[in-house]
C-alpha cells in the first residue's frame, strides 16, 4: 500500500501502517451509538435531546481524559503502545458491557463518558506512535491517521445507507471487537520491536532528545504545560488547531441538516445518508492530499491553506444559489478542506514540543480543541433550527482566529547577511 512505501525500511512502513489501521479500529468506539440511533433510542426510550447528550458524553469524557493525561504527564511516563493497548481494551469492555444489562439512560451515559476517557489513550497515543516511528515523514503519516478518523466519523452514515438488518447491539459489539483487534495490532508491532531491538544497532545520528524522550524521569523536570506553552511556535500550533476545531465537529454535526436543505426533497433516508456519508468522507482525500503536499511546502502552509479554504466555504455557502447539485458539490469541497489541516497542526505541535513531552503536548492540544468543539456544536445545532443555513456563519470566527494564531508559523526570520555587497 502507498502508506507503507514512503518510509525507509519494510519494518517501519509495516509498523506505521499497523498504527494507522489500529487507530481506525480503536476510534470506531467513538461514533458507534450514532450508527445504532434508532434501535438504541427506542431501547432507552430517549428523546432526541437526551440522545444528543448521550453522544456528547463521549466528547466530554475525552476532554476529561486528555486534561487528566496532560496535567499528570501520563502520556509521556509510559510507552504510547502500552497506553494504547490498555485504553483500547478498557474502552471495548465499557462499550460492550452495558448492552447486556437493563435499559438505563444514566448508566449508558456514564459508560459512554468512560469510553470517552479511554479514547484519550487511543487517539493522542496513535499520533505519538506515528511521530515516533515516521519521524521526518510524520506529516504524511499523520495525514493517513486522521483520514482513518474521518472515515470512522462517516461510518454511521454508511451503515444507515446500506440499511443492514441487524439488531442495534451488533453495531456496539462490532466496534468493541474492532477496538480489541486494534489493540492486538499494536501488541504485535510492539512485540516485534522488542524482539529486534537487541539485534539492531542504534543509528549513529540518533539525537540526544530521542534518548531523553525514552526517560520517564525527564518529564518531571519542571511543570510540563508551562514548558510547552512557553514556546511561541507550540502555542501557535495549538491555538491554530483550536480555531480549526471550532469549525470541524460542528460542521460534521449539521451535515445531514445541510444536505436536507440543499436537496429540498432528499428522497429516501438511504439517499440522505449516502450523500451525508460522501460529504464527510471527502475529508479522507483532503487529509491524504495535504500529507503529500506538505512534503514539498511544509505543514504550516498546508494547514493555513486548508483553514483559509474552509473559512471561505463557511462564508460563501449561505450566499450560493439554491441549486441542489451546486450546494452538494460545495458541501463536498467544504468537507474536503475542513479536516485537511488537522494532521498538519498535529505535526507542527509535535515538532515544536520538547521531545520528552510530545505525548503531553498532543494530548493537551486535543483537550483544548475538543472542549471548544462541544460549545460550537451545541450553539450551531440550536441556531440552525431557528434561523436556517445562515447559522453556519457562526463557524467563521474559528478559521479567522486560527489563521491569526498560527501566523508565527508562517513567518520565517531571514538570517543576517554577512556581506552587504552580495
Amino acid at each position: 500500500m502507498a502508506v507503507g512505501k514512503s518510509w525507509a525500511g519494510r519494518g517501519t512502513g509495516a509498523a506505521v501502517l499497523a498504527s494507522v489501521v489500529a487507530q481506525w479500529f480503536g476510534t470506531s468506539l467513538w461514533f458507534s451509538p450514532s450508527g445504532a440511533v434508532d434501535g438504541l433510542s427506542a431501547w432507552l426510550g430517549s428523546t432526541p435531546a437526551q440522545f444528543g447528550w448521550l453522544i456528547a458524553a463521549t466528547q466530554i469524557g475525552f476532554i476529561a481524559g486528555t486534561l487528566l493525561s496532560a496535567a499528570t504527564g501520563i502520556a509521556d511516563r509510559f510507552p504510547p503502545e502500552r497506553i494504547f493497548i490498555v485504553s483500547s481494551l478498557v474502552g471495548a469492555a465499557l462499550n460492550f458491557v452495558w448492552t447486556l444489562g437493563p435499559s438505563d439512560l444514566v448508566l449508558v451515559w456514564i459508560s459512554r463518558f468512560a469510553v470517552g476517557m479511554s479514547l484519550a489513550g487511543i487517539y493522542p497515543m496513535g499520533m505519538k506512535m506515528i511521530v515516533k516511528r515516521a519521524q521526518a515523514k510524520s506529516a504524511q503519516a499523520l495525514a493517513w491517521l486522521v483520514a482513518m478518523l474521518t472515515l470512522g466519523t462517516a461510518m454511521p452514515q454508511f451503515l444507515s445507507a446500506v440499511g443492514a438488518a441487524l439488531p442495534w447491539q451488533s453495531i456496539m459489539w462490532g466496534s468493541s471487537a474492532l477496538a480489541v483487534l486494534g489493540a492486538g495490532l499494536i501488541a504485535a508491532i510492539s512485540h516485534r520491536g522488542t524482539a529486534t531491538s537487541g539485534r539492531e544497532k542504534k543509528p549513529a545520528d540518533a539525537t540526544a532528545s530521542t534518548a531523553v524522550a525514552e526517560d520517564p524521569a525527564a518529564v518531571t523536570e519542571g511543570p510540563a504545560l508551562r514548558r510547552l506553552f512557553s514556546d511561541r511556535m507550540f502555542r501557535a500550533a495549538v491555538f491554530g488547531y483550536v480555531g480549526h476545531m471550532w469549525e470541524l465537529y460542528a460542521f460534521w454535526a449539521v451535515v445531514p441538516t445541510l444536505v436536507i436543505a440543499a436537496l429540498s426533497h432528499p428522497g429516501s433516508p438511504t439517499a440522505l445518508a449516502t450523500t451525508s456519508f460522501l460529504v464527510i468522507a471527502s475529508g479522507v482525500l483532503g487529509c491524504v492530499a495535504g500529507g503529500i503536499i506538505s512534503r514539498r511546502t511544509g505543514s504550516a502552509k498546508v494547514a493555513a491553506t486548508a483553514l483559509a479554504g474552509s473559512g471561505l466555504m463557511c462564508l460563501i455557502y449561505p450566499l450560493l444559489p439554491e441549486v441542489g447539485p451546486l450546494l452538494i458539490a460545495a458541501l463536498a469541497l467544504w468537507g474536503l478542506l475542513v479536516i485537511a489541516d488537522s494532521p498538519q497542526f498535529s505535526e507542527l505541535a509535535a515538532r515544536h514540543a520538547p521531545a520528552e513531552l510530545t505525548g503531553t503536548g498532543l494530548t493537551a492540544m486535543n483537550s483544548f480543541g475538543f472542549a471548544v468543539s462541544v460549545i460550537s456544536i451545541v450553539i450551531l445545532q440550536s441556531l440552525i433550527a431557528t434561523i436556517g443555513v445562515s447559522a453556519v456563519w457562526l463557524l467563521l470566527p474559528g478559521p479567522v482566529l486560527g489563521l491569526i494564531a498560527m501566523r508565527p508559523l508562517l513567518i520565517r526570520r531571514r538570517a543576517p547577511r554577512t556581506d552587504p555587497d552580495e
